[in-house]
């Protein structure tokens, strides 16, 4: 017996995905463009969901163009808009060089280190996962308030 035809709500899911190079200027570009596309997806400049997704690209984009950077690749940020989550995906092409499992300070004196504590404290769930053919996704998630 054939089951009845119950419609449901469209769900919308806006993506955006770009390349940058793996350069200081790419990742100041990935940072500008992330928070314009999630401007005219609604989410406005300066609002708090909009100033903690500006902060986690930031970093992962300094680090892809830092310690992910293969001469001659870029990075690519990846951000994904649903009805309950923002993902980030930033993935660079070198997967040797990954961030450790649980993310800890650096002695006080360290003139780095921190950025990845900004960015478990921002989001909400966080992984690095294997990229194909090569290299590494660091993959963020915020949960989006109910309407």
């Amino acid at each position: 017996m054939a089951q009845p035809f119950t419609p449901q709500s469209a769900v919308t899911v806006r993506v955006f995905t770009q390349r940058f190079s793996s350069t200081p200027r790419g990742a100041r570009l990935a940072r500008r463009l992330a928070a314009h596309r999630l401007h005219e997806w609604g989410v406005p400049y300066g609002s708090a969901l909009s100033d903690s997704v500006v902060s986690i690209v930031a970093e992962l984009a300094a680090n892809a163009a830092t310690h992910g950077r293969v001469p001659g690749r870029d990075f690519e940020l990846r951000l994904g808009l649903g009805p309950r989550t923002l993902l980030i995906d930033v993935s660079d092409a070198r997967g040797e060089c990954r961030p450790a499992a649980g993310v800890s300070a650096p002695p006080p004196d360290a003139d780095g280190g921190r950025g990845l504590l900004l960015v478990d404290a921002l989001a909400d769930r966080w992984e690095v996962r294997d990229r194909e053919p090569s290299g590494k996704t660091v993959h963020a998630e915020l949960d989006l308030p109910p309407h």
